[in-house]
């Protein structure tokens, strides 16, 4: 074997000093798409309204004026084109595949774009539940995005691993809700982002809430908020409660997430300077 250079980066020997850093794993998105930050939104367990938040977010940013889209990576339970009342199929070229745009602009990707029909389930393995996401990714050409989203599934199995991996994820946004059981599993997700040196953008406890039409008291039905105790704990710079809303599951389940006005997210993007 030839003298060692210590570059790793473009060595094709496998050797017991061989390091490989984050940068090595990460792949190359379509030589032409360009998207600029990458959030990814996660949570610890299902139930906590992530993929909704995850629309809100993006709604959010598109009314700031921001190009935005939304990769879906909950391969088996998407639910991001009905969220947005798209329909139509994925289509594309030699050059890769065109994501869908919503009324808006927002540009999204989602295995149901792939599917014949929306109600079909998705039987696959992790492996090739964790490729196709690679390949949202590598093969779609995002056009000019300031922000990405990426709708994660729930937990921290093969897709968020291939996510924090092989994707420039710029920091991450955790949803949950009120338990003190679920506060357990955000503390799981929080110590997985810091091990994959991916920084904790914020915290979005969903369903906090449910404010009196009438008095405008609030009413905390699933107990007390602790996400104040666990963003203290981890130095997290961001804490957004949303309250129980009936007007914003209507949209969501009739397409019109769009509608929503946005302003519960103002701070937090604007903290974020993405402009």
């Amino acid at each position: 074997m030839t003298e060692c250079s210590h570059n790793c980066s473009t060595c094709t020997h496998h050797c017991s000093e061989r390091q490989v850093s984050k940068e090595d794993l990460i792949a190359k998105s379509n030589t032409n798409a360009h998207v600029k930050k990458v959030i990814a939104v996660v949570s610890g367990k299902g139930g906590v309204g992530k993929s909704s938040v995850t629309s809100m977010l993006a709604v959010a940013a598109r009314k700031k004026g921001l190009k935005t889209a939304v990769l879906d990576a909950d391969i088996t339970g998407p639910s991001i084109p009905k969220t947005f009342g798209v329909t139509q199929k994925a289509m594309g070229n030699d050059s890769g595949i065109f994501p869908a745009e919503t009324d808006t602009g927002i540009e999204i990707m989602s295995v149901n774009m792939l599917l014949e029909n929306d109600t079909d389930p998705v039987l696959w393995r992790g492996p090739v539940i964790a490729g196709t996401v690679k390949q949202f990714w590598t093969d779609v050409i995002w056009n000019d995005v300031d922000v990405m989203f990426i709708d994660m599934p729930p937990g921290t199995g093969d897709v968020p691993l291939t996510v924090f991996q092989s994707i420039p994820v710029d920091g991450i946004v955790i949803v949950t809700s009120p338990q003190e059981l679920v506060s357990m599993i955000v503390e799981k997700a929080v110590k997985m982002a810091n091990k994959m040196n991916i920084p904790v953008l914020g915290i979005v406890e969903n369903m906090a809430y449910f404010e009196c039409p009438d008095c405008h008291k609030k009413h905390y039905i699933f107990g007390e908020s602790h996400i104040f105790e666990i963003a203290g704990k981890y130095a997290i710079p961001y804490t957004i409660q949303l309250p129980m809303n009936p007007e914003t599951a209507k949209m969501c389940d009739a397409g019109k997430i769009e509608d929503y006005d946005g302003k519960d997210f103002d701070k937090f993007l604007n903290g974020l300077k993405l402009s």
